[in-house]
């Protein structure tokens, strides 16, 4: 299938040629239809499969047949939200990348937290078609009478699982009850827990669904490998391996900010370029690290989940899981970092004896079996503990993952302000 049979308007079939698409994806041919069409839609796909032209391209077709952008004071046509400051940051790029080669102006806004709110409230003066934000910093907007949403007609949700897990339960539960209860949503995501999916089918009205990423034809080519060794023998492995296997450069998942930064230190006092990443760091700081890893600067940056959504190193050939996530849905997200866009890709995960059961469970919600391997000198001395209590759950019981007070605060929120009743 072509572009030119969606139904896309002329002048966006030639900004498509003008951005280097060729043709549609997947996720793309199945869901812009429905979104051109006005219906909801729930997209599923798998990372790097090209969601975010599944719903750009219908916004800003939308744009061009209404004749909406640049007349007057601009009014919101799309709010799009993120759940990182760095995969709004790349869907504001991958809009106005779109955007640019259209023949009359859109305004795309981007916002999130960890910068100064007042540029961010500058650039809406005079308006905006189409904000792309964190859920946090847009009702920081909101509340400076920056932004108005009650006449948006369109919600996009990328990541969406992200969005609808309780974390976000209270912004999300906030932002809805100032948009209009007319509306039309489009949530996409690579996975759609069956918590997150009984929430989406309350908000969603007869929607289509679209999901692609069982098609053995689109499923990205990863290689996945699981290491048995100890705890203690992980950052030695990890030097090892990428000495010999030649591997260039590594995106390595760990659990903690604390880890981030330890395992960082002891890969640079061995001599490998590093770098830690998470939350605590400012915009400026992960804006520097991203750019120096995406140039080569970096061989190995150790991040927390934070990484796992949005980032997109073009041809990062390795993922590694120091630490287990703390769900299937999350490892889904970490190893999509690699073999994206066509390219082959290898994950490793490091299976202590404590993570054996844990990763059990996350082979089984994957429906798939990985061989363990034991590397000469790093043979595991410990046995594998049995599966703690709770591990139905889809956390594996794993410390610190069972709902905190603050997490139910949450959940109550969400039931109080959408009429949701959480399930397990």
């Amino acid at each position: 299938m072509t572009f030119t049979r969606l139904g896309l308007a002329p002048a966006l079939l030639n900004a498509i040629t003008e951005t280097g698409y060729s043709t549609p994806t997947a996720i793309q041919s199945a869901a812009i239809p429905p979104a051109l069409r006005g219906a909801d839609v729930l997209g599923q796909a798998q990372t790097g499969s090209g969601k975010t032209a599944a719903f750009a391209l219908p916004l800003l077709n939308a744009l061009l047949e209404s004749g909406r952008q640049g007349a007057g004071a601009r009014k919101l046509y799309a709010l799009v939200l993120a759940p990182t400051r760095e995969l709004a940051a790349q869907v504001g790029e991958t809009l106005r990348g779109l955007a640019s080669h259209l023949p009359t102006p859109v305004k795309i806004s981007v916002a999130f937290g960890g910068v100064s709110i007042n540029p961010q409230m500058m650039a809406l003066r005079g308006g905006t078609d189409i904000m792309v934000a964190t859920p946090g910093r847009l009702l920081d907007l909101v509340e400076h009478n920056a932004l108005k949403l009650d006449g948006t007609p369109v919600l996009v949700l990328d990541e969406a699982d992200k969005l609808l897990d309780m974390g976000f339960a209270d912004e999300i539960a906030r932002i809805m009850a100032l948009l209009p209860a007319r509306r039309q949503n489009l949530f996409f995501s690579a996975t759609f827990p069956p918590a997150v999916q009984a929430l989406a089918d309350k908000l969603l009205h007869e929607p289509v669904r679209v999901a692609t990423q069982d098609e053995a034809a689109h499923a990205p080519d990863i290689t996945q490998r699981a290491i048995e060794v100890d705890q203690g023998q992980r950052t030695s492995l990890l030097r090892i391996l990428m000495k010999e296997e030649g591997w260039r450069q590594v995106l390595v998942f760990v659990a903690t900010k604390y880890a981030a930064e330890h395992v960082a230190d002891k890969l640079r006092r061995g001599g490998v370029a590093a770098e830690a990443f998470h939350g605590d760091f400012s915009q400026g700081a992960r804006t520097s690290v991203l750019s120096d890893f995406r140039e080569g600067k970096l061989k190995v940056l150790v991040a927390t989940d934070v990484a796992a959504r949005g980032i997109d190193i073009a041809q990062l050939p390795v993922v590694v899981n120091y630490d287990l996530p703390r769900s299937p849905a999350d490892y889904t997200h970490r190893i999509g970092r690699t073999g994206r866009a066509g390219a082959s890709g290898l994950a490793v995960s490091f299976i202590t004896p404590d993570a054996e059961q844990h990763f059990r469970l996350i082979e089984r919600r994957q429906n798939v079996r990985v061989p363990r391997e034991r590397l000469a000198g790093f043979e595991s001395t410990a046995e594998a503990k049995p599966l703690p209590p709770g591990a139905n759950d889809g956390t594996g019981g794993i410390k610190g993952k069972r709902k905190s007070k603050k997490d139910k605060l949450r959940e109550a929120a969400l039931v109080s302000h959408l009429g949701v009743t959480p399930q397990e």
